[in-house]
């Protein structure tokens, strides 16, 4: 099926950013997952960013309630999913007036005229209806379209009620869009089909809606153009779009098959670490098991038990169920059993803005446990970087017997790209070792903490005969095991385990500098603000500045040339969504090291422009 467009001039663009905002009962995060996909078949390059109220269901049409999905797309390589969008679709005056003010001048502004009655325009505080303010056709591209009336009349006679009617105007704002931006709408309508396979009542109502808003673009007189972004220069290769929540279970169900061991996730559910649970639950047949625990410390619990027992072991959570897992994340340092701890960042504190993003928890996944209780820390910096971070996170645990902090975002969490699938010799090699033997020198008794010159201690399953030992939280000998309250050992052990983490750097690689090797400024990243502080450095860079990029996956330890890279600059610059956590760990491990912060607490990415301008302003 398809639509002539001969009267419209057609205009190639490079780079796109669009953003769908409406009640939360509107339907934006289907419409905005719906044209990714589309952007994605079309070979484009892009990155989203959901962005949803905390509430369930939030009262229709209050500012706290409006529901938001960002996407940029484009023939180059995409960073993050855009600063200011481009396009703006906005379906009620609440979600005009909390995201007016990012688009940018001059942009695209698409309005559901009918929705802005009296009541509406009350409950957003509009004292005057702002689609009259020749403000806002000065300074946008103003399309008023009545998608409220335009879907009743193309569902007129369908026998629906008001309320279905009304929950089908998505569609019709994703049929515009796909028009506007020259997408074939077949595949669109298959997806649709497959959607509503059991209710083809509304299948068939959303396909008809779906074609009103394309047909709607091609007849009306409101656009003089539509659109044309060209496909991405992208590796060779098969190509899915993934979550960093999907990617991070995909991880691992991948570390089962590559190893032949079960993998274990005990959690409970919790914003926005929820979905890596429900996707690890999917891959049951490929050696994953699941278990949804009554609260946050048995989910812990339950994955040092499995620990204990063999299996490979994870837990996922977000910050507040971090803090209650901390007692048991120092059971699983003074046993030194392999576990995995995903913590995907949230804003705090307390249970804080559950649906926001946040680098909330660095310094307490570096030092948030009692006692001396180091572990290793590594940061995903991306959607589909999540994947490669969770079979890395596992390698590390079961090679030095250690629990492992995984930490990602909620906008990474959430957020999608694109994601090469790889070819079965380019995964890393994962191999689990266990012991088998007694291991004492006179065979008379296994010592559980006998450890190789790497300080790492043998693994050995229950039931294996002649290696039975005692676990626990007390502090136990140097070498049996058993429970010891001397003081001598327990410094020793505490001093072994922490060397033994120290040792893991040997798998760090160095800190990779892009752009000069010394220069007038260095901006230091972690985690999910790489695609921001990258896309910063590659405008500064191309302004003449002479200002370079690292970005830190590994957090403890620290790569072991961080520091000679640190004192090469003369600023260092350290951009973070929290109140400047990675700068006060670095002032403390390189002393000398006074980085200049830049922080953004507001639940929201750190835009690029912003970042540029304050660099610029600091050199």
């Amino acid at each position: 099926m398809s639509t002539q467009t001969a009267k419209h001039k057609v205009e190639q663009v490079e780079t796109v950013t669009i953003r769908f905002v409406g009640d939360s009962g509107d339907g934006m995060q289907l419409t905005g997952t719906e044209f990714t996909k589309a952007n994605a078949l079309a070979g484009n390059d892009l990155a989203t960013f959901p962005d949803y109220p905390a509430e369930i269901r939030a009262p229709a049409g209050s500012l706290f309630g409006v529901s938001g999905f960002q996407l940029s797309f484009g023939a180059n390589e995409v960073l993050t999913p855009g600063d200011q969008p481009d396009v703006l679709v906005a379906m009620n005056p609440a979600a005009l007036k909390t995201n007016l003010a990012d688009l940018r001048h001059g942009g695209m502004l698409i309005v559901n005229a009918g929705a802005f009655t009296d009541s509406n325009l009350e409950k957003a505080n509009y004292k005057t209806n702002p689609l009259e303010d020749p403000a806002l056709q000065s300074n946008y591209r103003v399309v008023l379209v009545d998608m409220n009336k335009l879907t009743e009349a193309a569902l007129e006679g369908t026998g629906l009620s008001s309320k279905e009617v009304a929950r089908c105007k998505n569609f019709f704002a994703l049929g515009l869009m796909y028009w506007l931006y020259s997408r074939p709408v077949d595949p669109q309508l298959a997806s649709i089909k497959r959607k509503f396979a059991k209710k083809p009542e509304f299948a068939d109502a959303n396909a008809k809606v779906f074609m009103a808003g394309h047909v709607f673009g091609e007849t009306s007189e409101l656009f003089h153009e539509r659109y044309q972004v060209p496909a991405s220069k992208l590796a060779p290769g098969t190509y899915r779009n993934v979550t960093g929540n999907f990617a991070t279970a995909l991880g691992f169900a991948t570390v089962a098959q590559l190893t032949g061991r079960t993998v274990f996730l005990g959690s409970y559910p919790i914003t926005p670490a929820t979905e890596i649970l429900q996707e690890m639950a999917k891959f049951k047949e490929y050696g994953v098991v699941t278990y949804q625990a009554e609260d946050e410390i048995a989910g812990i619990g339950s994955a040092i038990g499995a620990a204990f027992g063999g299996a490979l072991a994870c837990t996922s959570t977000s910050g507040p169920g971090l803090a209650l897992k901390s007692e048991m994340m120092g059971l699983a340092v003074i046993t030194e059993l392999p576990l995995v701890i995903v913590d995907v960042q949230r804003g705090g504190p307390s249970t804080g803005m559950p649906t926001k993003t946040e680098q909330a928890d660095l310094l307490q996944a570096l030092f948030g446990r009692h006692g001396e209780s180091p572990m290793p820390v590594i940061a995903a910096q991306s959607a589909a970087d999540c994947f490669w971070a969770a079979i890395e996170a596992m390698k590390i645990a079961t090679k030095w017997m250690t629990p492992v902090l995984l930490l990602t975002d909620g906008y990474l969490a959430n957020g999608s790209e694109p994601f090469r699938v790889p070819s079965p010799d380019e995964l890393p090699k994962l191999t689990v070792k266990y012991q088998t033997e007694k291991n004492y020198a006179n065979g008379t008794q296994y010592m559980p903490y006998l450890r190789d010159a790497k300080l790492i201690r043998p693994w050995a399953i229950p039931g294996t005969p002649g290696l039975e030992h005692r676990v626990g939280g007390l502090e136990k000998d140097a070498l049996s095991g058993m429970v010891s309250y001397d003081g001598n050992n327990h410094e020793k052990m505490v001093l072994t385990r922490a060397q033994k983490v120290r040792n893991v750097v040997e798998d760090v690689p160095d800190v990779e500098v892009y752009g000069e090797k010394s220069g007038d400024l260095l901006l230091v990243s972690w985690g999910g603000t790489f695609g921001s502080v990258r896309g910063a450095a590659e405008a500064l860079q191309a302004a003449g500045k002479k200002v370079s990029h690292v970005h830190l996956r590994w957090l403890n330890p620290l790569p072991k040339n961080l520091g000679e890279v640190l004192r090469r600059f003369k600023k260092v610059y350290v951009p973070e969504v929290n109140g400047g956590q990675l700068a006060f760990y670095l002032r403390g491990m390189y002393p000398g090291v006074d980085p200049v912060q830049y922080n953004r607490i507001n639940g929201k990415p750190i835009k690029i422009h912003d970042l540029v301008a304050k660099v610029t302003e600091a050199l």
